[in-house]
């Protein structure tokens, strides 16, 4: 495996030579090196220890406006000359594409941020098993707990290299590191099993292990006995968790090919409000420690923080340069690139702004409410904005946490949703997508 910044761009800059000289007009390659260690047991037994390394390199050549993208993990000068025909073949067959295309000189980026993104120390075995150990052991030992369904304790760590025949050559490597526990409860013949997890880059920044396992145990527990809910309009609270999928939604609906095609329910609200006064959605790829953070997009572009949402306002498409040119627009630099096919729109470290209340606070005024932990299936409409997922939690009444419920559908429109949408102050950077406490009135809760 290439072991320095010259191996790997060198590998890349070679292909792309070859690439051109058997006739392609353009070419861009990337090459992804990946190692990564877990551990993990059940009841304090070990039950796998893995360790994987790997490297994958995918190059794209364009003929005209034809354009294929190949992949190979066979680094050999005969396997990579045969990679480059095939890629040449495939492109001369393919449809043309008048927006397809690499960035022109012009347009990449010459200089990027250092970021911090990497930790150094790799985890021994040992280290990752202590840290699931210590995470089950505080799960079980909660009253109530009954079971165990695993813990778990990973590293892993990306290269990534990417090089384009407009004379682009950069390359950057990041570390990511988590542990999990899931548990079951048991009482009157009834069970309930829940989770909890800490994720980071840096080994420093995970939360205590035993703190994450008692949380998880404590909020299995919380769930037995649940009830049902009677269907009714009622404000509905969306812990952290639950509030992330709720910004993926927007960030779904706002990439250039779903706009481009007219198929998404925003497609005609750039420029407007679409959040409450004061509410703010950002991605800021250059965030230090962050789990998705990188110093240039996967086009070579230059990147930065973007305030999607500002004071409620839809400001920005999250767009790469194909969809961008079917637009009319420029790219944003928000290009991801695998090695398996061409560059897409994605965001990276995305996070909706904490409000000034606290959870608690948000809750005080709700006569009858719900509380969602957790939630079911897939049913967000992205032409529509039609939203229904099945969900459960806690019943709120008077302001307090009641009881708990389950087996219910909750129900809306995106597009209202967002307009009602109040977050709280409880913010906590935990992934590539991030949010507090939210509450939503008027949304549709059906039960018995």
């Amino acid at each position: 495996m290439p072991d320095s910044n010259t191996d790997s761009l060198s590998i890349l800059s070679d292909l792309i030579a070859q690439a051109k000289k058997a006739g392609a007009d353009a070419a861009d390659a990337v090459l992804v090196e990946g190692d990564s260690l877990s551990h993990g047991q059940r009841l304090g037994k070990l039950e796998k220890i893995e360790r994987a390394e790997g490297k994958d390199l995918g190059l794209r050549v364009f003929v005209g406006q034809r354009s294929a993208t190949v992949s190979s993990t066979d680094f050999k000068k005969d396997a990579l000359r045969e990679a480059v025909e095939r890629a040449i073949a495939m492109a001369k067959l393919a449809p043309e594409d008048k927006y397809a295309g690499i960035a022109e000189a012009g347009q990449l980026a010459t200089s990027w941020p250092e970021i911090d993104m990497l930790d150094p120390a790799e985890p021994t075995p040992e280290q990752l098993a202590e840290r699931a150990g210590a995470m089950e052991e505080a799960a079980l030992a909660v009253a109530g707990v009954s079971n165990s369904e695993g813990a778990e304790a990973s590293w892993g760590r990306a290269t990534v290299s990417l090089v384009t025949s407009a004379g682009f050559a950069g390359r950057y490597a990041r570390s990511s590191q988590g542990v999990s526990v899931s548990v079951i409860a048991a009482r009157d013949g009834e069970m309930e099993t829940d989770y909890d997890y800490t994720s980071a880059v840096y080994a420093a920044d995970l939360e205590d292990p035993a703190l994450v396992g008692r949380r998880a145990g404590e909020r299995t527990v919380r769930k037995l006995g649940p009830r049902k809910a009677k269907t009714a309009q009622v404000p509905i609270l969306f812990e952290p968790r639950m509030a992330r999928s709720l910004i993926g939604h927007l960030l779904g609906a706002i990439t250039g090919p779903s706009v481009a095609r007219g198929t998404s329910f925003l497609k005609d609200r750039l420029g407007q409000r679409i959040f409450a006064p004061g509410i703010a959605i950002i991605d800021d790829p250059h965030r230090t420690r962050g789990m998705r953070s990188k110093p240039f997009d996967g086009e070579g572009l230059a990147n930065g923080r973007t305030d999607i949402i500002q004071d409620g306002v839809l400001t920005t498409w999250l767009l790469d340069l194909a969809s961008a040119r079917q637009l009319g627009l420029s790219s944003t630099g928000h290009a991801g690139r695998g090695t398996g096919g061409p560059p897409s729109p994605t965001s990276s470290n995305t996070h909706l702004a904490a409000g000034t209340m606290t959870p608690q606070q948000l809750m005080a005024d709700i006569e009858q409410g719900f509380y969602v932990t957790e939630m079911m299936g897939h049913g967000a409409n992205m032409v529509t904005g039609d939203y229904s997922r099945g969900a459960a939690g806690y019943w709120i009444e008077k302001g307090e946490i009641a009881y708990p419920v389950s087996e219910i559908t909750i129900a809306g429109n995106l597009k209202d949703m967002f307009l009602r949408l109040t977050p709280a102050d409880d913010l906590v950077f935990k992934g590539s997508t991030d949010a507090p406490t939210v509450r939503i009135d008027g949304m549709t809760v059906a039960g018995s």
